[in-house]
């Protein structure tokens, strides 16, 4: 499978001036300005095939939305070099514009007064889709998202949810191949990320779009994505399946444990950490190499009722990431 998104060594810096306080510190920076440089990517690589469902993590001001300008153009990189379906981004040419798409949950697309329909009628104009082939897709869509009820409504008197569908629908008319979601679901509930996410999932499968996902929800993570890149402070730090993090960086499991009469928090600490306790019920967190031998220990000797084994939840594990860099 052929490589849909190269980047190399790719670094973005931005300039700006000190700003001293009080009106003394204005009129001395009308005269001489302290320059300082933020550095927001430094030195990043890698190569995304096509068809792959990526998530792109790291805490804020990690540099994802600054990555995910410069890959759809929006912003020149200061060096590097990017690569997307064979074209360079930041010279927009139209037939790469027709090619991709990015959404971008904290801005809007289609025009607050209007009903939805009036600006996914825009962009079929400036797409130049066929009438036929319009229609068809605005049904599947619309149907897929179950938004075909709200079309003829003004955008500013629908909920987030019920406009962040309609976002992605406009986004996606033309059927592109690379796609860049820049925090879909913020703000949403629980039933609209679910159906938002699942959306998601039939998009990329159905039409072998390459996609690149950021989120804070580690549940749009762990649903969509079979590979993680985690950026922090700019660089990369990760690279790789999600189900590895935890073996790679903390090495450990947690033992879930019920029983049927209660059973002392001291004698469980012998254990391993205990991260959740009650009287009947506990959580221990233990090395992996030792999880047999401590099953079998608590087997024998406590009063157990039912057990569980689990990873470390993915999010703790970035946030372990996070701190050793």
């Amino acid at each position: 499978m052929n490589n849909c998104i190269e980047v190399k060594h790719l670094t973005k810096r931005f300039e700006y001036y000190k700003k001293e306080d009080g009106v003394k510190g204005s009129l001395k920076n009308f005269f001489k300005r302290e320059k300082l440089i933020k550095e927001s990517v430094n030195n990043i690589s890698f190569n995304i095939k096509e068809g792959e469902f990526v998530g792109f993590v790291g805490p804020n001001g990690a540099g994802k939305t600054t990555t995910l300008k410069m890959l759809s153009g929006i912003l020149y990189p200061t060096t590097g070099e990017i690569n997307v379906l064979g074209y360079i981004p930041w010279e927009r040419n139209n037939e790469f514009k027709r090619q991709f798409s990015i959404i971008m949950g904290q801005k809007n697309q289609l025009w607050w007064d209007l009903p939805a329909k009036e600006s996914l009628y825009l962009n079929k104009c400036i797409y130049g889709i066929d009438d036929e082939e319009y229609k068809e897709t605005i049904k599947m869509l619309a149907d897929l998202m179950e938004v075909s009820n709200i079309m003829d409504v003004q955008v500013r008197r629908l909920s987030l949810g019920e406009r962040m569908k309609l976002e992605i629908i406009a986004a996606l008319l033309h059927k592109p191949k690379v796609i860049f979601l820049d925090e879909p679901t913020i703000g949403l509930d629980m039933i609209s990320q679910k159906k938002i996410r699942n959306f998601l999932r039939y998009y990329n499968q159905e039409y072998q779009a390459t996609i690149l996902l950021t989120s804070h929800y580690m549940k749009d993570i762990e649903d969509l994505c079979s590979r993680i890149i985690v950026i922090n402070e700019g660089e990369v730090v990760y690279d790789g399946k999600s189900e590895d993090i935890n073996s790679i960086y903390y090495d450990k499991k947690i033992i879930t444990l019920k029983f049927s009469s209660a059973v002392d928090k001291e004698i469980l600490e012998q254990f391993g950490i205990i991260r959740k306790y009650d009287e009947c019920e506990a959580e221990i967190e233990v090395n992996k190499d030792d999880v047999k031998r401590l099953l079998q220990k608590v087997t024998d000797t406590m009063p157990i009722k039912d057990f569980g084994l689990s990873d470390i939840p993915l999010e703790e594990g970035l946030e372990r990431i996070y701190e050793r860099q």
